[in-house]
């Protein structure tokens, strides 16, 4: 992980491979930032035209590298493009230096070492700064190469892919400010997180199936004092599980259903995450078409996230309880495998006709979704990559959240957009309800194909328990991204909705949820 550290020093007199500033869309062309006050007077006032005579424009995206003169002791000067500039006395929003940051990050990708010198005004400017930089500079390298190169150092074992930055120092803050040390430091742990979803998400499924992602989250748990509960397939049996046991039964890697306790001794409030951990969907029997099946090991981004988040709030230490349930199977194709046609009992004792082996996802978050039920918390929000209609009607950069309670729906809204995610509230209309009854069982796993994502919705809101606050989050779209990087947002598994969960269970913490 790229380190990262704040500094008081003067940006002429640092010492890094390169600087990294500001510079927005004026009226009349490229204006630098706040910030770059000593960098532009090294280019003798100059900077904006310098950088217009190059073609930069100040558009946010946009990364332009320039020679440094000589009263700077970096050799490159890298001008990040931060959009229209705000009005005056206005700051630039936290979304914006966070976007900016990120792009700085990928551009240094190989340096050692680069200095940050972005607007800062507040504590929250310079955390934005960081989660970008942060999650700007990751990359995922664990396959590249071989055993052989790594060994010669002939390629370092990276197959000659550059590595991330090496380390971040953030200019304008203040190490000794307590408001500054505490927003780099839980910017830290939340990127960490992050990244270390975002690894699970990239990792191959013959790697990660079942049986190993529950062994990472228990060594994980021990590391940071969560209490890990890992109930196997023999457990599941006894238990009544036919949701999870439905959809792993194809394959030789058993289903799990791992429990992750994080506790505080003065909360008041307890939040149940439940996460879809597909670890590799084929479709099962309803064997999904040739080129939908290549970036299916991302089926488990849901419980990444919710992995993520319950580590978070342990090294957060924040005042809530949060339990986390990840609810994991590999969907395979074989002669063991659950048919169409076929009615499986779940653990909440309801029975569901399978209608199509590819609307799994909904099955296994069910038995969870009961299991955490009764254990009564204040509210469960689920977090799934569910449905390709959700897709269809956010695209691929927005979650659509529903919810039985239209305020806890709303808040979880305002919170994704504060901390940066793009998300939409979406409705849970009784009419499609109808689509999902069966002759033969209590509900059938798929209704209606128009409004699939909110059939969806419908079907796990069965599954809540009476009285209690559910929300469900469908990150089908932003979870995995196949196009360029952007951003602070890589090519692969982005660690969608961790952000809005951190920020939700510290509203819990604080009270001001519920």
């Amino acid at each position: 992980m790229t380190a990262l550290t704040l500094s008081t020093a003067g940006a002429a007199t640092l010492r890094a491979d390169a600087i990294v500033v500001g510079v927005a869309k004026g009226a009349k062309g490229p204006a630098v930032a706040p910030g770059a006050e000593a960098v532009d007077k090294a280019y003798d006032g100059k900077l904006a035209s310098v950088l217009e005579s190059l073609g930069a424009t100040g558009a946010e995206g946009e990364a332009t590298k320039l020679p440094a003169p000589s009263g700077l002791k970096v050799p490159i000067v890298i001008a990040v493009g931060l959009g229209t500039a705000p009005e005056k006395d206005e700051a630039y929003g936290a979304e914006t230096l966070r976007r900016a940051a990120g792009v700085a990050a990928r551009t240094l990708s190989g340096a050692k070492k680069a200095a940050f010198a972005l607007p800062v005004e507040a504590a929250e400017d310079l955390a934005a700064v960081a989660e970008g930089a942060l999650l700007g500079a990751y990359a995922f390298t664990t396959y590249r190469g071989t055993e052989k190169t790594a060994k010669s150092g002939a390629d370092k074992g990276d197959g000659g892919v550059k590595q991330p930055l090496g380390e971040v120092t953030l200019l304008g803050g203040k190490p000794r400010d307590k408001a500054h040390k505490a927003a780099v430091e839980r910017a830290i742990s939340l990127t960490e997180e992050i990244n270390r979803a975002r690894d699970l998400v990239n990792t191959p499924p013959n790697d990660l199936y079942p049986e190993t992602f529950a062994a990472i989250a228990t060594a994980a748990g021990k590391e940071h004092g969560v209490k890990v509960q890992v109930t196997d397939e023999k457990a599941l049996v006894k238990g009544g599980y036919g949701g999870l046991l439905g959809v792993g039964q194809g394959s030789e890697h058993g289903p799990r259903l791992v429990r992750l306790e994080y506790t505080h001794a003065k909360a008041k409030k307890t939040i149940a995450l439940v996460g879809k951990g597909i670890t590799y969907d084929s479709g099962g029997i309803s064997l999904k078409p040739p080129g939908h099946n290549e970036t299916m090991k991302c089926d488990m981004s849901g419980a990444a996230a919710v992995f993520a988040t319950v580590l978070s709030a342990a090294r957060l230490g924040l005042q809530v309880n949060v339990t986390g349930w990840l609810a994991l199977a590999e969907n395979m194709p074989s002669g063991t495998a659950t048919r169409p046609g076929d009615v499986l009992r779940m653990y909440s004792g309801k029975t569901v006709e399978v209608l199509n082996t590819d609307a799994e996802g909904r099955l296994v978050l069910a038995d969870a979704i009961t299991r955490a039920s009764e254990e009564k918390p204040d509210a469960i929000i689920d977090v799934a990559t569910l449905t390709g209609a959700m897709v269809v009607a956010l695209g691929t950069r927005t979650f659509g959240i529903m919810s039985n309670d239209e305020a806890f729906r709303t808040s979880v809204h305002e919170i994704a957009e504060e901390v940066g995610e793009a998300s939409w509230p979406m409705p849970l209309p009784t009419e499609l309800r109808k689509g999902m009854d069966s002759p033969t069982a209590d509900i059938a796993n798929m209704g209606e194909r128009m409004g699939g994502g909110l059939v969806a919705g419908l079907f796990l809101k069965e599954f809540v328990g009476e009285g209690i606050t559910w929300a469900h989050i469908d990150i089908a779209g932003p979870a995995f991204h196949e196009g360029a990087p952007y951003g602070y947002t890589p090519k692969g598994g982005t660690g969608s909705s961790i952000r809005t969960l951190v920020k939700l269970a510290e509203r819990t913490a604080a009270g001001e949820l519920g």
